[in-house]
C-alpha cells in the first residue's frame, strides 16, 4: 500500500497530463477524498474547474458523472424516477446521474431550491429518496460543485444548511504566465484531451482512509481547533467585546471543528507526517471556514471578506507548541 507521498505524486502526475498547474487545487481534491468530504470550486470561467474534476476522477478509476444545473432541472433529473412496466404492472426506479462514485455538480447555483434539497440528502446521508423509497449510493461518494462568482443572472444562491456540507470551499484562480505560456505550447495544434490511466482506485481509497485515521492529534492540537472555530462564534455574537462593531452574522458550526481535525490528518498523511502540527491548520483554515461564515451588511459594505476575518483570529490564537506524542 502507498504512503501519502507517493500515492499524492502518483494521481498528480496523472492529474498534469491533462490540467497544467493548480497543484494546491490538485492536492485539495485529494484530502477531501480522503477526509470523505465535499468540495465547492469557484472561479472564472474557462480556469479548467470542470476538466480538473473529470480528470481526477479518470485517475482515481471511479465511475464519474457530470450535472449540468440549469433554472429549469428537476430533483427527477438528478436522483431519477419511477418508471411504470407495462409487462409487471409495476413500477420501478429508474435512476438517475446521481449514483456515481464521483458527481460534477456544474454551476451548482443555478438549480432551484427542490434540486438542491434532492442533493442536500445525497451530500450528507449518502442516499437519496425514489418514490418513498430510500436508495444507497455507491462507495464510495463525492460530490464536486463549481460556481462562476460573477455571473448572477438565473442563479440561487446556495442555503447556508447545504454549503455547510462541503468540507472546502476552493478558489480557483488564473494560472501564472509561465502555466498559461505553457497551455498554449501544448494545447495550441491538439484538438482532443489526452486520455489519463487509472493510477488507484475506489478499493484503495477506502482501504488509505484507515492509514490517515491513524494519525496523531495532539491534545492541545484539539483544543487549538476549537479555539480556532469558536473565536467566529464569539465575533458573532460580540461575547469578547460587546462595544465592537458585528462583522459575523453567524460563526461556523460543529461541522467546521471535525472538518478541520479529518482534513488536518489527511494533509499530514499526504504529505509523509505522523502527527498534525498547527502550521496544517492554519493553511486550512481559509478554505474551511470561509463559506461557512456569514457576514454582516455592514462589513460587506466597508469590503471586508471572510478571509480576512479568518487571518485575524489566526493570528490572535495561541499557537500550541506540543504537537507530537
Amino acid at each position: 500500500m502507498p504512503n501519502g507521498p507517493v500515492w499524492s505524486k502518483k494521481l498528480s502526475t496523472e492529474i498534469a497530463k491533462a490540467v497544467i498547474g493548480q497543484d494546491v487545487i490538485v492536492e485539495r481534491l485529494l484530502v477531501a477524498l480522503l477526509a470523505n468530504g465535499h468540495v465547492l470550486l469557484e472561479g472564472m470561467p474557462g480556469l479548467a474547474k470542470t476538466l480538473l474534476v473529470k480528470s481526477l476522477g479518470q485517475a482515481l478509476g471511479v465511475q464519474f458523472e457530470r450535472i449540468q444545473f440549469t433554472p429549469d432541472l428537476l430533483p427527477s433529473d438528478v436522483v431519477g424516477t419511477m418508471v411504470f412496466q407495462p409487462k409487471e404492472g409495476t413500477f420501478v426506479p429508474h435512476r438517475g446521474p446521481i449514483f456515481a462514485n464521483l458527481l460534477l455538480a456544474d454551476e451548482i447555483n443555478r438549480a432551484p431550491a427542490k434540486v438542491q434539497s434532492a442533493l442536500l440528502e445525497a451530500m450528507q446521508e449518502r442516499q437519496v429518496t425514489i418514490g418513498g423509497l430510500s436508495q444507497p449510493l455507491p462507495t464510495p461518494f463525492f460530490v464536486m460543485a463549481t460556481q462562476n462568482p460573477i455571473e448572477q443572472e438565473g442563479t440561487y444562491p446556495l442555503p447556508e444548511a447545504q454549503t455547510d456540507r462541503f468540507l472546502f470551499k476552493l478558489i480557483v484562480d488564473y494560472p501564472s504566465n509561465e502555466e498559461e505560456s505553457t497551455m498554449m505550447q501544448r494545447w495550441g495544434q491538439v484538438t482532443s484531451q489526452p486520455v489519463l490511466a487509472a493510477v488507484s482506485s475506489g478499493q484503495e481509497l477506502l482501504a488509505l482512509r484507515q492509514e490517515v485515521d491513524r494519525v496523531y492529534v495532539a491534545p492541545e492540537v484539539h483544543r487549538y481547533i476549537l479555539s480556532l472555530v469558536r473565536s467566529t462564534r464569539m465575533l458573532a455574537e460580540r461575547t469578547d467585546n460587546p462595544n465592537a462593531k458585528r462583522q459575523l452574522n453567524f460563526g461556523a458550526s460543529p461541522r467546521a471543528s471535525l472538518a478541520l481535525f479529518q482534513a488536518g490528518r489527511a494533509l499530514a498523511w499526504l504529505r509523509g507526517d505522523d502527527f498534525v502540527a498547527p502550521a496544517l491548520l492554519q493553511e486550512l483554515a481559509p478554505e474551511i471556514l470561509r463559506h461557512r461564515l456569514g457576514l454582516t451588511y455592514e462589513a460587506e459594505a466597508e469590503e471586508i471578506t471572510t478571509d480576512k476575518i479568518i487571518g485575524q483570529i489566526i493570528e490572535r490564537t495561541p499557537v500550541p507548541t506540543v504537537v507530537k506524542s
